[in-house]
């Protein structure tokens, strides 16, 4: 097949969360696989141009009732050979594109053209793809960002009289977060170039606002999310963020589609960032990964004593209210009455981080790092015992898998990808891959915490076994590539080119 990948966001040229990794990895894969891929982004500030070619000539891109002017850039996806390569275009666009941020800054955390921005961003895709003269079969968007998209294949592109090229497309959205909607004034639908028809029949409306992902889910032929269970949470009015209503109207069109890691970085037998590599009948490496780590916080180096360790965003999203507010049961609690040490690395809200701050410095077992480190991240799940995520909604989840792999047992909350990807523990049986647990509330982390670390100390032989499970797991992203083919064919098989009169 050949493959459309339109997104915001691709390791490593611009990334802001997981959307970048999983749009270059899956795209990586499927090349591997021998289909033909090609990735559409923006060419941010940030994105050094001495490193693209630029194709000659400018892009018209129609909006409007006006033409906007463009360029493309275009370079070789890092790590794709010469026998398949995963091409990357850049479309150049100095006013929307060439600032600081990729959807806004500290000062401006929404840029107010968004909208605008994105709009000529979708546009402009289907302009470079008659400039190079390819089409593609499959158009695949990523969130809000670029669920425009299957809207302008479905009512500009792919129609009679249009100017052709993208009769046999047909487009799948992938929803990574839904509660990123891009919802902006609708005095800025005219910009689109469509006919407020459209505006009504394809799902713009928003509570006399425009959603730009909302009319996405209307429009595409297939749409999917990153997780199984997460599908199931979305379609329900507690995780839909409104949007609950137009899953269950498209149910039949909506899947789940668990992401996958890449197992060439994050993997203890390769992994070039932690002190000795490990395999799962020999954790050495484990032992020496869990020293390094209390050395580099400065904790009592005591391999008795297991470490929990957290790479996290400190945001609302991940439960952090409930790890680090007041309440009993917090972090400060889990500190103070267990025999344990607890590591973390994250930035986000300014009150969380001086919390964090503020423990860090009072109690001996709690080691924190504000900010990231890529090195450090590694170290943490080579060298912790337990990992914990207490996420209010997790979409798919990455931080899991990679502890998984390693070895490190997760304490997650019974949510999205956490769901699809850890077995709870089970007492009678000695099987699990990790603890879960169903209520977000301070109590309901200080009990599962304190369950790993009594399983810890008196069943040491099941946290072995445990750990033998986990990291026997497969996460490869080729076993969800060709899960994304077979979501690619019912999409072919579901439209019927049009008929030009």
């Amino acid at each position: 097949m050949k493959i459309l990948m339109i997104s915001s966001e691709a390791v490593p040229f611009a990334k802001t969360g997981g959307l970048a990794d999983m749009v270059s990895a899956l795209s990586i894969s499927l090349a591997k696989l021998g289909h033909e891929i090609k990735i559409v982004i923006p060419r941010y500030y940030s994105v050094d141009r001495s490193g693209l070619k630029q194709l000659p000539g400018a892009l018209g891109v129609p909006l409007g009732g006006i033409e906007e002017w463009g360029g493309v850039y275009t370079a070789a996806m890092p790590g794709t050979g010469k026998k398949n390569p995963v091409t990357v275009y850049f479309i150049d666009h100095e006013i929307y594109f060439g600032r600081d941020g990729i959807y806004g800054t500290v000062f401006e955390p929404d840029f107010l053209d968004n909208s605008r921005r994105f709009t000529f961003f979708c546009r402009a895709v289907f302009q470079l793809c008659r400039k190079i003269e390819w089409f593609p079969d499959i158009v695949h968007a990523h969130d809000w960002p670029s669920a425009l998209a299957p809207v302008y294949l479905k009512y500009a592109e792919r129609v009679p009289d249009s100017a052709g090229g993208f009769e046999k497309a047909v487009s799948v959205l992938t929803i990574h977060n839904l509660g990123y909607q891009g919802i902006y004034s609708k005095d800025n639908f005219d910009y689109t170039g469509l006919g407020w028809d459209v505006f009504y029949n394809a799902g713009f409306e928003d509570w006399n606002m425009l959603n730009l992902l909302k009319a996405g889910l209307y429009s595409a032929d297939k749409l999917n999310t990153v997780s199984p269970n997460y599908a199931e949470e979305t379609k329900i009015q507690a995780h839909g963020f409104r949007l609950d209503g137009v899953l269950r109207y498209r149910s039949a069109d909506y899947s789940g589609i668990l992401n996958g890691i890449d197992t060439g970085v994050w993997n203890p037998q390769k992994d070039t960032l932690i002190p000795q590599r490990y395999a799962i009948d020999d954790l050495k490496g484990k032992a020496a990964a869990k020293k390094a780590l209390q050395r580099y916080f400065g904790l009592a180096e005591d391999s008795s004593v297991p470490i929990v360790g957290m790479v996290t965003r400190l945001t609302e999203q991940k439960g952090v209210g409930d790890l680090f507010g007041p309440s009993y049961g917090s972090a400060w609690s889990i500190c103070n009455d267990l025999k344990l040490q607890l590591v973390l690395i994250g930035t986000g809200e300014s009150w969380c981080e001086h919390e964090i701050a503020s423990l860090s410095s009072r109690l001996p077992n709690f080691g924190a790092h504000i900010g990231y480190s890529e090195e450090l991240s590694h170290l943490i799940e080579a060298g912790s015992d337990f990992f914990l995520m207490p996420s209010r909604y997790e979409p798919c989840g990455l931080n899991q898998m990679y502890s998984l792999v390693y070895g490190t047992l997760p304490i997650v909350r019974r949510t999205g990808g956490l769901t699809d990807t850890v077995e709870s523990y089970n007492e009678k049986e000695g099987t699990g891959t990790g603890f879960m647990f169903d209520d977000l509330t301070p109590q309901a982390i200080y009990n599962t915490v304190g369950w790993a670390v009594w399983v810890w100390y008196n069943h040491p032989e099941q946290i072995k076994a445990m750990q033998q499970r986990a990291m026997q797991q497969d996460f490869s992203w080729e076993k969800s590539a060709k899960k994304y083919l077979a979501l690619y064919k019912e999409a072919q098989g579901k439209i019927e080119p049009p008929v030009k009169k």
